[in-house]
């Protein structure tokens, strides 16, 4: 048996739109793919917003959405199905790819590149024509009602040698391209997300600015969106400003305690002045 692959369905009718603010054409672009019945590959950074703006999608088009958090020991039978014991009875249990194909959802691979090589190719008949998926240990063969579609995440900053997706994969799926917002844009998100006021918004954008450009100078990745809302969040809670950005925003980018010093020092004049 595989090891535990999770993944959740989410229901459109159970739950408020997602907020998302655009930045560009994805929204037209996706629902171009959506209605083409073309797999959607989304490229950027970890803590960008691909996965918020999928869930907002899911729900501007009405589609139940299956997500998967890849990782290496995910098997096929992981993600198609597989037999299990119940009882006295030998059961059919599906995976989260062909419970996706029945209900004719949105499936999305969050971080396939953490997957098995030999499990990505799985996908492979659902990303061209065919739009099919065996269940081989069955002996079936699925189709894919137009309404579903495969949406898989994949950060170019860690590609390597031994973690990358083969073209093979790549160039079966349109590519959008997603990179922190633009200032005025990641303000208004943290203020919509935790209820901060502007100023100081503004002012843990201008941070994270900051230590971004310091990147593959130092640090691996830039601080994401998602650590500036951790921040918000522990300010609005009473913490002090500079101690929130240091805790949410500077030491799970880095272990590098001269790095560290280095960014607080940052964090400590950007914010010292008006």
């Amino acid at each position: 048996m595989g090891a535990v692959v999770e993944w959740k369905i989410g229901d459109y009718r159970q739950a408020e739109e997602p907020f998302y603010l655009p930045v560009g054409p994805e929204v037209q672009l996706f629902e171009a793919a959506a209605a083409g019945r073309l797999p959607v590959m989304l490229k950027g950074p970890t803590g960008c917003g691909k996965t918020r703006f999928l869930e907002y999608m899911a729900h501007r088009l009405r589609r139940p959405l299956v997500t998967v958090a890849c990782h290496e020991d995910l098997t096929t039978a992981d993600l198609v199905g597989r037999y299990l014991l119940k009882g006295d009875e030998t059961v059919w249990v599906d995976g989260p790819l062909a419970t996706a194909v029945k209900k004719g959802a949105i499936c999305y691979l969050d971080e396939v590149v953490e997957a098995r090589k030999d499990t990505i190719v799985v996908i492979h008949p659902l990303t061209d024509d065919r739009r099919m998926l065996p269940l081989e240990k069955k002996g079936e063969v699925l189709e894919a009602p137009d309404s579903f579609m495969l949406v898989v995440s994949y950060n170019p900053g860690y590609q390597t040698i031994l973690k990358d997706l083969k073209q093979s994969t790549k160039q079966r799926f349109i590519a959008l391209e997603f990179d922190f917002p633009p200032a005025g844009h990641e303000t208004a998100i943290v203020q919509k997300e935790t209820g901060i006021d502007a100023e100081r918004a503004a002012k843990l954008v201008q941070v994270a600015g900051r230590m971004r450009a310091l990147k593959n100078r130092g640090l691996e990745e830039g601080v994401s969106t998602r650590l500036l809302i951790y921040a918000a969040v522990l300010i609005n809670r009473g913490v002090d400003m500079q101690e929130a950005i240091i805790t949410a925003m500077i030491k799970p980018v880095t272990d590098d305690q001269v790095i560290q010093k280095s960014l607080t020092e940052i964090a400590t004049t950007l914010l010292a002045e008006d």
